[in-house]
């Protein structure tokens, strides 16, 4: 009988084993996060889980000072960039990397770690490690769970933060959007068809916009003049000349904008940039 009921109970242990584990899903007890911010035309995303305080001592009890930490639970939390970039003025190139940190009670280390795919920190190797960054911790209202943000973005920076129990440590991110837009304007008109004006157009106006290579802009603005002569297009031009201090020209072009523009629909809607415009240049007769 003893035999029996042992036979059985392997019987249901294999079982379990080799179908219900496969198929059974239970919920984390840390639960799963995701964020992601773009910033310019570079994508950051930030996978992590969530533990939660639960009345525990967190710095320097639950989580160690001076060893390595997984940043969350369960996985090792990642970060992926679709730029290259640099973290706190470290060069990062573009790929998925492990974010672990190293929490101190008075300074931490930012950890970028060139192996994503690991259980905790339980195999961590510091001879992978791409990029270490000191940080300096400092109080934070109470977050009962562990919470990663973007904040401060603009078109080519963020700041990243890590925030847990009453405390919070930062680090900056960058890119060189303006160096990506320029790659991305040269494939552009590299491809650009016969007949495609906009193209030239939308990449002089980026330039005007940012006053950055101005002088190329002007050659891309001429050719989408030349392919077709359009309200849009000799604004634009008059917006560079402009930049390039060479008014007289620039008032040439305003009026040609107006005078193509005047039975355009769509030409209301730039008419507020073009009084701007005009005014700047009254300033300087």
């Amino acid at each position: 009988m003893k035999k029996t009921i042992a036979g059985i109970v392997i019987l249901i242990a294999l079982f379990i084993s080799n179908n219900s584990f496969a198929q059974l899903e239970l919920p984390r007890i840390s639960q799963k996060a995701s964020v992601m911010q773009r910033i310019g035309l570079m994508d950051v995303t930030i996978n992590y889980s969530r533990p939660n305080v639960k009345g525990r001592i967190i710095w320097g009890e639950l989580v160690p000072y001076n060893k390595v930490w997984r940043t969350g639970a369960d996985e090792a939390t990642t970060i992926s960039i679709s730029e290259d970039v640099t973290l706190n003025g470290n060069k990062v190139t573009a790929g998925k990397y492990a974010l672990f940190t190293i929490p101190g009670k008075n300074e931490w280390t930012i950890v970028i770690n060139s192996v994503a795919k690991q259980w905790g920190a339980f195999n961590y190797d510091s001879t992978k490690d791409i990029v270490r960054i000191k940080v300096k911790p400092v109080e934070n209202r109470f977050l009962e769970s562990l919470t990663i943000y973007f904040s401060d973005v603009t078109t080519n920076s963020a700041v990243i933060n890590i925030v847990w129990e009453k405390l919070k440590v930062s680090f900056n991110i960058d890119t060189d959007t303006h160096a990506t837009v320029y790659r991305n304007i040269k494939t552009a008109i590299a491809a650009a068809k016969p007949d495609d004006w906009v193209v030239y157009a939308a990449s002089s106006n980026y330039a005007a916009d940012n006053d950055i290579h101005i002088d190329e802009a002007l050659e891309w603005i001429d050719k989408s003049i030349s392919i077709k002569s359009t309200y849009y297009n000799n604004f634009v031009k008059a917006r560079l000349l402009y930049k390039k201090e060479e008014f007289k020209e620039a008032q040439v072009y305003v009026k040609k904008s107006r005078e193509l523009g005047k039975n355009e629909k769509d030409f209301q809607s730039i008419i507020p940039q073009i009084e701007k415009l005009e005014g700047d240049l009254k300033a300087k007769k």
